[in-house]
C-alpha cells in the first residue's frame, strides 16, 4: 500500500488538477478576468463604455462590414495612458459610416451610409483643418464581428466591456459577504447563548426576505449606480456564509486543539482566527464559488429591471433588456449573445465550486 505524503492542501490541489471541468473552468475564469481588466485594449471601440453610436447601421448582423470615416476630436486630449488603458478614451474620434467618397482638391466628399436601399446624404469635409490628413487613417473598412446593437454600437466591444461588471461584482459581493458572514457566524458559533440566539434571529429575518426584493430596497436606499449595486448584492449574501461558519465552529470548538489553546491562555480572538477558522475554510471556499455565480445572476437581473448599472455603462443584463424583443423580430443574437456570456460565466463558477468541494473532501482523499 502506497504511503500518502504531503499536506492536505497539496492533496486537495492534486485532486483538483485531476478534475477536467474544474481546471477548464478555472482557466476560463482567468480568461474572463483578463478580458475584464484589459477590455479597452481588446475592444474595437475603445471609447468609454464602448458607446460610439451609429444609428444608420443599427441592428446589423454579425460580420457586417462598412467603410468608416474617422474624424479626430477637436478637444484636447488630457488623459493619461493608464486612464485610457483601463477606462477608455474620453474624447474618441467621431466615426461616420459612409458608402462612397472622393477627394477633390482640399475637400473630402462623402456619402453617408443608409440602409434599406436608401440614398445617404452627401457631405464634405474641409481637409485644410487637418494638416496630417492620410486617407489610410481617416477611412478604414470596419468589421463588426458580433454585429451592432439597436443604437449602432459595436456589440463585441459592449460584450467585452460589460464583462467587467459581471466579473468584478462577484469579487466585491463575495468579499463583503465573507467579511460580514465570517464575523457574525464566528461570534454566534463560538460564544453561543443569547448572542447566538440574537444573531440567528437577524439571520432568519434577513433570510426570510426575498433576495431580489432586499437588493432592490438597498439599491433604492443607496441610489442607482455602479458601486451601489455591488454593495447591495454583497449585503444580501452574507447569511449563507454566517450559517455555514456558525455550524462549523459549533462542531469544532470543543475539539482537543481548541481546548489546548484555551489551556495555554490564548484569548478568544486568537483561538477563532488562528486555530478554528483555518480548519473550517473548506466549506466556506465552496460556498463562495456558488456566491460568485449568484452575484452575477442577481446583478444581471437588476440591470434587466433597470436598477443596476446605468446607461451608457455596458452590462450584460442591460443588453438583454434592450434587445429581448428582437428575439421575435428575426435578430435573436442581440439578446442571446449576452445571455450566453452570463450562462457561461455562471456555469464556470458552479463547476469550479463542485470541483473544489470534491477536492477539499478529506474523507475521500
Amino acid at each position: 500500500m502506497s504511503e500518502i505524503t504531503g499536506s492536505l492542501s497539496t492533496l486537495a490541489l492534486q485532486k483538483f488538477k485531476q478534475d477536467f471541468w474544474g481546471v477548464f473552468s478555472f482557466w476560463f475564469i482567468v480568461l474572463v478576468g483578463f478580458v475584464s481588466v484589459f477590455a479597452y485594449v481588446l475592444a474595437p471601440d475603445n471609447s468609454q463604455h464602448a458607446n460610439q453610436m451609429h444609428l444608420s447601421i443599427h441592428s446589423k448582423k454579425p460580420g457586417f462590414k462598412v467603410q468608416m470615416l474617422s474624424i479626430p476630436s477637436s478637444i484636447a486630449q488630457d488623459q493619461s495612458v493608464i486612464d485610457r488603458l483601463f477606462f477608455g478614451k474620453k474624447n474618441p474620434a467621431s466615426e461616420i459610416p459612409i458608402s462612397a467618397y472622393r477627394i477633390t482638391g482640399n475637400k473630402l466628399l462623402y456619402t453617408e451610409y443608409a440602409s434599406d436601399g436608401l440614398e445617404g446624404a452627401e457631405k464634405e469635409l474641409d481637409l485644410n483643418n487637418y494638416q496630417n490628413f492620410n486617407k489610410a487613417t481617416f477611412i478604414k473598412e470596419q468589421t463588426f464581428i458580433f454585429g451592432t446593437d439597436k443604437y449602432g454600437r459595436d456589440l463585441l466591444s459592449r460584450i467585452l466591456v460589460g464583462a467587467r461588471i459581471s466579473f468584478f461584482i462577484g469579487f466585491v459581493a463575495v468579499f463583503i459577504s465573507l467579511v460580514i458572514g465570517i464575523f457574525m457566524g464566528s461570534v454566534a458559533g463560538y460564544f453561543g447563548g443569547k448572542i447566538d440566539a440574537f444573531i440567528m434571529w437577524i439571520i432568519n429575518v434577513t433570510w426570510s426576505i426575498p433576495t431580489l426584493l432586499l437588493v432592490i430596497a438597498i439599491t433604492l436606499a443607496l441610489g442607482k449606480g455602479f458601486w451601489q449595486v455591488f454593495i447591495a448584492v454583497g449585503l444580501t449574501m452574507w447569511v449563507e456564509v454566517a450559517r455555514v461558519v456558525r455550524g462549523q465552529i459549533i462542531s469544532v470548538k470543543e475539539m482537543q486543539y481548541v481546548t489546548a489553546a484555551r489551556a495555554l491562555g490564548f484569548n478568544d480572538f486568537r483561538i477563532i482566527t488562528k486555530h478554528i477558522l483555518p480548519n473550517i475554510m473548506a466549506p466556506v471556499i465552496v460556498i463562495s464559488a456558488a456566491n460568485f455565480a449568484a452575484a452575477i445572476l442577481i446583478e444581471s437581473g437588476l440591470s434587466f429591471l433597470g436598477i443596476g448599472a446605468q446607461p451608457p455603462m455596458a452590462s450584460w443584463g442591460a443588453m438583454i433588456k434592450d434587445h429581448y424583443n428582437y428575439i421575435i423580430l428575426g435578430k435573436p443574437y442581440l439578446a442571446l449573445i449576452p445571455g450566453f456570456c452570463i450562462m457561461s460565466l455562471v456555469m464556470a463558477f458552479m463547476l469550479i465550486g463542485n470541483a473544489l468541494r470534491d477536492a477539499l473532501d478529506v474523507k475521500s482523499a
